[in-house]
C-alpha cells in the first residue's frame, strides 16, 4: 500500500483501526457480512453498470439525479468488507472496476454523470464526492503501486477541475452552497471529506485550502451549521435544513480537517454535534428520522403514532455508525461504541434482505426504511433510480449498506498506544498489533447478544505489560468481570482498563446484565401528549424486542406490562411462527405477549402483518 489518508492519526487519535486480515468471526453478524459480499459485492456486472452511468455522461441531466453516487458508495463498503474477508475474488473485481472507472474521465478531468451544461446542479457534486471516496478507500487496500499512482493522478485532475470552478466570493467561481438546488447545498458541501483526505494523500496545499473554503461557507446557504455545532445551543433538528444523512457526512469532513490541522475547535464541533444527535434524535433501534430521512427530534417522536410513513433510513443508520466509529477512534470514549452496537443489532441487521424479497420489481440486498410503530418492512426503495432505462434499478440505501456490515468487524477490536480495546463481542478470533511490534491474539467464545456470557482467551508474544480495555455497555448495570478467576471492577458505560503482564492462556470472563429493561415514553418525554405517552419498549442487552403480527396477537391492543423494578418478566418461547434469534413471552397483568429480536420481526415484508417496537400500554 503506497498511499494512505491515515498517516496523521497517531497525532490526534486514541484508538486505531486494525490491519487487513485482522479477524475471523462466526455467528449471525459474520453471516451478515458474508451475505452482502456474496449477494452484492461479487457481481462484476453490477460494477460495470455503475461505471456505465459515467461513460454515458449525462444520465442525471434530465432529473438532476444521484446515479453517480452508486459506484463510490458501494466501493467504500466493498473495501471495508475486503479488509475483513481477504477474498481474492473480491479484490480482483474491485481492481477491475477501479481501472474501468478511470477510463471514463473526460479531457477536462471530470468524472460525472452530468454533462458540462448541466453540471453544478442537483446531486452532481455529491456524486463526485463519492467517486473520490471510492478511489480513496480502494487505495487503502491497493497492492499495485503503479495503479495507485494512476489513481492519485486521476483524482487530482478531477479535484483540480472543481478547484478552478468553485470558490467563495471569487470572480468567475460558484460558491459551493450554490452548486445544488437541494437542501441549500448541504449535499454538495459534503465533498469536504474527500478533499481533506486528498490533501493527506498528496500534500497539495490547494486541496486543504479548498476544504477551508467549504467550511467557511457553513455547510448550507444562509446558515453556518459548523459554528452552530460549536456554539452548542441548537440541536440538529433545529437547523434550517435537517437532512440527516447529508449533515452527518459534512461533519465527517470536519473530523478529517481536525486530524490534519490539530485545531481543537474542529474536534469540539464534531464531538458536540455527535452528542446533540444522541440527545435529540437517535431512537431505540439506533437510527434517526421518524419523519422520512430528517432530523426531527426523533427521540420524542419515536413513540408518536400520528406519522406512519417511511422512517429510519438505512443511509442514516450507516452514516451514523461511521460517524460514531470516527469519534470512537478520535476520543476513545465508549459512548460511541455503545451507539454502534445499538445500530448493528437493531436497525442495520434488521434492514438486510436475507429472504430476497422483491420490492418494486427487484431484489435489493438492503431494505431502506426500518419500522418503529405498527409498520412494516419493504415499503420503499430509498434513492430509487433506473440505471438501465425501465429495466434495472438501484438505490442509495442499497449502496451504503455494505459499509455498515463491513464496519462491524473493524470496530470489534481496535489498538491503542498502550494495548488494545475490545468494543464489540462476537465469537471468533482477532489479531491486534501492540506497542514494540508485539502481537495480541484474542479468542472469543460467546453467543452474545443472545446471552451475556463472554470468555476471552489471550495469546500474546508481548514481553512487557500492556492494557486490554473492555467496553462495559451502558445498559449492563451489573457486570461480573474476572481475569483468571480474579474479580475486576467494571462500571457501566466505561472501559474496564486492565494493565498487567499478560501471558498466553490468560482467561478473561464477562457476564453482562441481561435483565430486560422497560423503556417508558414518559421517562423520555414527560410532556408527551396522550396519544404518545402510553407506550413502552423492551430492551434485552443491546437488542430491542418487538411484537410481530405473525405471532397471531393483536399488536395494537393495549397491555399492562408486569414491571419488576423497571424490568420486564420474561419466559423463553418457541412458537415457530417466525425465524428469529430470540423469542420470549413477556408477562402482562392479563397473561403474556410474544416478542422477538427486532432484526427478525417483519421479515415477511407484509403490510397486512405490521410489527411494533413501541408497545401500547394501559
Amino acid at each position: 500500500m503506497k498511499y494512505t489518508a491515515y498517516q496523521n492519526r497517531q497525532n490526534t487519535d486514541v484508538l486505531f483501526t486494525p490491519a487487513d486480515g485482522y479477524a475471523s468471526f462466526s455467528g449471525y453478524v459474520s453471516d451478515s457480512i458474508a451475505h452482502i459480499e456474496a449477494e452484492q459485492l461479487l457481481d462484476p456486472a453490477l460494477w460495470a453498470l455503475f461505471v456505465e452511468q459515467f461513460r454515458i455522461g449525462n444520465v442525471d441531466d434530465h432529473d438532476k439525479g444521484w446515479r453517480g453516487e452508486y459506484w463510490g458508495k458501494t466501493m467504500r463498503g466493498a473495501c471495508f468488507t475486503y479488509s475483513y474477508t481477504q477474498n481474492e475474488k473480491l479484490y480482483k473485481i474491485l481492481e477491475d472496476t477501479v481501472r474501468d472507472m478511470m477510463t471514463v474521465q473526460d479531457k477536462y478531468g471530470r468524472i460525472s454523470t452530468y454533462s458540462i451544461p448541466a453540471e453544478f446542479h442537483g446531486w452532481d457534486i455529491w456524486s463526485r464526492k463519492y467517486v473520490l471516496l471510492g478511489f480513496q478507500y480502494f487505495l487503502e487496500i491497493c497492492r499495485d503501486d503503479g495503479l495507485a499512482d494512476q489513481i492519485i493522478a486521476c483524482m487530482c485532475r478531477s479535484a483540480d477541475y472543481l478547484v478552478a470552478k468553485i470558490g467563495n466570493d471569487e470572480v468567475g467561481k460558484l460558491p459551493i452552497t450554490y452548486t445544488s438546488e437541494w437542501w441549500n447545498g448541504l449535499n454538495a458541501s459534503s465533498i469536504l471529506e474527500p478533499f481533506v483526505r486528498l490533501y493527506n494523500l498528496t500534500g497539495q496545499q490547494r486541496y486543504l485550502d479548498f476544504a477551508k473554503k467549504i467550511i467557511d461557507a457553513g455547510g448550507m446557504r444562509g446558515f453556518n451549521m459548523f459554528e452552530a455545532a460549536l456554539d452548542d445551543k441548537l440541536c440538529p433538528y433545529e437547523y434550517p435544513i435537517t437532512k440527516a444523512y447529508e449533515m452527518i457526512s459534512n461533519f465527517e469532513g470536519i473530523i478529517e480537517y481536525y486530524r490534519v490541522t490539530g485545531e481543537e475547535k474542529y474536534k469540539d464541533m464534531a464531538v458536540k454535534f455527535g452528542r446533540r444527535v444522541i440527545e435529540s434524535d437517535i431512537t431505540v433501534i439506533g437510527s434517526a428520522g421518524t419523519t422520512h430521512e430528517l432530523f426531527d427530534h426523533s427521540i420524542v417522536r419515536q413513540f408518536d403514532p400520528k406519522f406512519n410513513g417511511i422512517m429510519q433510513e438505512t443511509c442514516v443508520t450507516v452514516t451514523w455508525m461511521k460517524y460514531c466509529f470516527q469519534l470512537l477512534l478520535l476520543t476513545g470514549d465508549p459512548i460511541w461504541a455503545d451507539q454502534i452496537e445499538r445500530s448493528v443489532y437493531n436497525a442495520l441487521i434488521g434492514a438486510i434482505n436475507f429472504e430476497n424479497h422483491i420490492c418494486r420489481g427487484q431484489v435489493f440486498a438492503f431494505d431502506s426504511y426500518s419500522p418503529l410503530f405498527n409498520g412494516w418492512r419493504g415499503r420503499a426503495v430509498g434513492g430509487f433510480k433506473d440505471i438501465i432505462r425501465k429495466r434495472f434499478y438501484w438505490g442509495c440505501c442499497v449502496s451504503i449498506g455494505a459499509a455498515g456490515t463491513g464496519l462491524i468487524a473493524m470496530t470489534a477490536v481496535t489498538s491503542s498506544k498502550n494495548g488494545a480495546a475490545v468494543n464489540l463481542y462476537m465469537p471468533g478470533d482477532t489479531v491486534t498489533s501492540l506497542p514494540e511490534g508485539c502481537t495480541l491474539k484474542l479468542h472469543f467464545e460467546t453467543d452474545y447478544p443472545i446471552n451475556g456470557g463472554v470468555k476471552i482467551t489471550v495469546d500474546t508474544d508481548a514481553v512487557a505489560p500492556f492494557a486490554i480495555m473492555l467496553r462495559i455497555p451502558s445498559w449492563s448495570a451489573e457486570t461480573i468481570l474476572t481475569v483468571n478467576g480474579e474479580k475486576i471492577a467494571a462500571s457501566a458505560g466505561e472501559y474496564a482498563v486492565i494493565e498487567r503482564d499478560w501471558k498466553s492462556g490468560d482467561i478473561i470472563e464477562l457476564d453482562f446484565d441481561m435483565r430486560c429493561r422497560i423503556i417508558r415514553a414518559d421517562s423520555i418525554d414527560p410532556n408527551a401528549d396522550a396519544e404518545s405517552i402510553c407506550h413502552a419498549a423492551i430492551q434485552r442487552g443491546p437488542v430491542m424486542l418487538a411484537r410481530d403480527s405473525q405471532f397471531g396477537e393483536d399488536i395494537k391492543e393495549a397491555v399492562e406490562l408486569v414491571d419488576n423494578e423497571g424490568f420486564a418478566v420474561l419466559e423463553p418461547s418457541d412458537t415457530g411462527a417466525i425465524k428469529c434469534k430470540q423469542e420470549w413471552k413477556v408477562k402482562t397483568t392479563d397473561g403474556y405477549i410474544t416478542v422477538a429480536d427486532y432484526p427478525s420481526v417483519g421479515q415477511n415484508w407484509d403490510e397486512k402483518m405490521p410489527v411494533t417496537v413501541w408497545i401500547t400500554t394501559k
